[in-house]
């Protein structure tokens, strides 16, 4: 006789049990998961967005509360600069001064007796013009500090030494004659002559010559130019002749 088994199979020992539900309970289990995931995600980026949006508000405060410090300050930073522009100012005014008083003493201590000056101008630029001063044209190419001499001597000779003797004065980097020139019409036999205010005889030499002191700074505000110039020419004679007596 053939055994029979009588136990249902979901209650056998040993064997595997069938499934119950099917297949949609996993898939019921599957969306629950995946609704989970989402609101824990959903949750976290709600909360982050939170953050972010404290933080914007907390920096907008920051922001505002700088802003307000810093006009308040405004004042203090203007001050400041304004206090900065002056000092420079003043040093550059300070560093551009020259010493006029020194070189008026040097000019009359190296002065000769043959030579006299009839005009003296000294100007820190070509662009300042004094009232009454001589007016030379050598003068423009010299940017800095210089003297414009007109005067006499008494010979062309008594120029030409003037010139070297102004090359000793300190501070001087150049001498140029602009002119030198004798009386028209001289004859050199030491007459009389009517040319200009200090050509009384007919060897006396008038002159026009300009120092340069290039090597001084220059004061910001002078407008002079910062262009290189070509340097003076020297001393030559316009006109010569034998000096004569009396």
């Amino acid at each position: 006789m053939r055994p029979v088994n009588l136990i249902p199979s979901e209650d056998r020992p040993g064997n595997r049990r069938p499934m119950r539900g099917g297949p949609l309970a996993y898939i019921v289990l599957g969306a629950l998961v995946a609704a989970l995931v989402g609101l824990s995600v959903l949750v976290v980026t709600g909360n982050q967005i939170s953050d972010r949006e404290v933080e914007v508000v907390q920096l907008e405060e920051q922001t505002s509360k700088a802003e307000a410090k810093a006009r308040e300050l405004a004042s203090y930073t203007q001050f400041h600069a304004v206090r900065e522009e002056r000092t420079a100012t003043i040093a550059s005014l300070a560093d551009s001064r020259f010493d006029w008083e020194r070189v008026m003493r040097e000019l009359a201590l190296v002065l000769p007796g043959d030579v006299w000056l009839t005009n003296l101008t000294g100007t820190a630029s070509p662009a300042v013009t004094p009232d009454g001063a001589s007016s030379i044209a050598l003068r423009a190419s010299v940017s800095g500090p210089a003297l414009e001499l007109v005067g006499c001597a008494s010979s062309q000779g008594a120029v030409a030494g003037f010139v070297q003797t102004l090359k000793e004065v300190d501070g001087v980097t150049r001498v140029g004659v602009q002119a030198s020139s004798l009386p028209t019409g001289s004859s050199g036999e030491g007459g009389t002559a009517t040319t200009s205010d200090c050509q009384t005889r007919d060897f006396i030499a008038q002159f026009q010559i300009v120092v340069a002191f290039d090597a001084a700074p220059v004061a910001p505000d002078t407008g002079a130019a910062s262009a290189e110039v070509a340097p003076a020419p020297e001393a030559t004679e316009t006109a010569s002749t034998e000096e004569g007596e009396g």
